[in-house]
């Protein structure tokens, strides 16, 4: 039975990874802050093992990890992340811009850093970071969000890195644009629900191989421009 580790699982993207991949068979350790509260996640029906787990917290990310120091991880999906204030030039909230900073791009390298032994246990192992085409440099047209499109754009830079890293012990890392779905960020007008949104990252998931790793891509596998 393959084994996955997403953080962020409690709503969004994050709750329907769980639900597709315990639905395909796989074992699920999901985490979020505050499981006990997640009664939507509760309800997810399969192998799932529910942790709390705040993925700015270097304590709770090292106690995890010798929770499950003898689990291989053929799955890690860094999803937790938070869009922070929308002001841009003029209006940014430099209060804030560290936080964001935190959650999006120094938390999931704290992952990698916590789980890459699990990972390399694995016989494919994939460590996927859940990024943005608002943080793609070349593609910015139209600035705003100035604090998200930053964060993201530095945790591009995170896989870059650890692709390099993690390369020796096999483990393939990628960033992946979801496509813009209705979760509690993207808002009701999004084109795609949370539950299409996965299904297109899972199929694309499934087909990376290492020569893809170190990349940023769209769930339709096609490479976006840093």
């Amino acid at each position: 039975m393959p084994t996955a580790l997403i953080t962020g699982a409690n709503r969004g993207l994050g709750l329907e990874f769980v639900r597709q991949l315990s639905a395909d068979g796989w074992r699920v350790h999901a985490s979020c802050r505050l499981p006990e509260k997640a009664r939507t996640l509760k309800t997810v029906e399969g192998e799932i093992e529910r942790h709390k787990l705040d993925v700015t917290n270097g304590l709770q990310l090292a106690a995890l990890g010798r929770e499950l120091v003898e689990e291989p991880l053929d799955l890690l999906v860094n999803n937790a992340g938070i869009f922070g204030p929308r002001g841009g030039f003029g209006k940014i909230a430099y209060e804030d811009w560290l936080q964001v900073f935190n959650v999006n791009a120094m938390a999931p390298m704290r992952v990698a850093e916590t789980f890459a032994s699990h990972l390399a246990k694995a016989e494919k192992p994939r460590l996927i970071n859940i990024s943005s085409r608002l943080g793609s440099i070349a593609e910015n047209e139209t600035s705003g969000s100035h604090i998200y499109r930053s964060s993201k754009a530095a945790l591009n830079m995170v896989t870059k890195c650890v692709s390099i890293d993690l390369e020796p012990r096999g483990i393939m890392v990628a960033a992946v644009h979801p496509g813009w779905a209705s979760t509690d960020m993207g808002g009701s007008r999004a084109p795609l629900t949370p539950a299409e949104a996965v299904s297109g990252l899972l199929s694309l998931i499934e087909g990376l191989e290492m020569e893809h790793s170190g990349g940023f891509y769209a769930s339709d596998g096609s490479p976006i421009p840093w």
